[in-house]
């Protein structure tokens, strides 16, 4: 395994004083992004190579957020790398070692130039650590949607989602679904987390939000305004 230790900080924080959802996905993302760059395999050595990592799927669920100024340590771990698709989790602990955040994911190897997925190099095996999947439910092959969809306001893709990449980064969509919910009065307390990412949205995109309702949470759909191509679908579960 992996990992980064570090203490959460105020400019990581929501309103309650704990580390944001967002703060969450943004430890989890630089943790695996660091481990790339420590072994060698950094976004930098792979745009040379003509490739780059995206994410498909993930599954997090949080236990507990942690406070301000609380210590944590960040680990992640690939234990899959089959024809196409790589498989990594991740967790957080606290300073006592209990998990407090569990996460897992798939991703696929684009090839730029071809702009279609690649098959994973013998070269990013070395990622591979011998430890099993972490400790979650299988993640679902597709978000169900149940009931009418409720449309919540645009939203403007701006300089500040996009990565390094030019598309917008993974933890944005999850944000624009919540702040979707928050926007149309819907109460939350999220602990399981599951997006499913299908199109890149770039800068000057307008995304459309539609949310379903049912007994156990919300599935948001992010969609492209005028092509209606579905960007992302975000499950949010309490």
């Amino acid at each position: 395994m992996y990992t980064i230790e570090s203490r959460v900080r105020y400019s990581e924080c929501d309103e309650t004083g704990k580390l944001s959802l967002v703060g969450v996905m943004n430890y989890l993302q630089d943790c695996s992004t660091f481990h790339s760059e420590d072994i060698g395999r950094g976004f930098k050595q792979l745009t040379s190579e003509g490739y780059a990592w995206v994410l498909a799927t993930w599954q997090i669920q949080v236990d507990r957020l942690p406070q301000f100024g609380e210590k944590i340590c960040v680990g992640t771990w690939s234990y899959q790398m089959k024809g196409l698709q790589a498989s990594r989790s991740f967790v957080i602990n606290d300073a006592d070692g209990t998990n407090i955040v569990k996460a897992d994911s798939t991703w696929y190897l684009m090839d730029i130039k071809e702009s279609k997925a690649a098959r994973v190099p013998e070269s990013e095996s070395i990622y591979i650590t011998g430890e099993p999947r972490v400790d979650l439910p299988p993640t679902p092959r597709k978000i169900a949607l149940e009931g009418n969809a409720v449309d919540g306001p645009a939203i403007l893709v701006s300089q500040q989602h996009l990565d390094t990449n030019k598309h917008v980064n993974n933890a944005q969509y999850v944000l624009m679904a919540v702040d979707t919910l928050v926007a149309l009065g819907y109460s939350h307390k999220l602990r399981r987390i599951v997006v499913q990412y299908r199109s890149q949205a770039r800068l000057g995109d307008t995304i459309t939000p539609q949310v379903y309702t049912d007994e156990t949470g919300f599935s948001v759909v992010l969609k492209d305004a005028e092509s209606s191509t579905v960007f992302a679908t975000v499950r949010l579960e309490g």
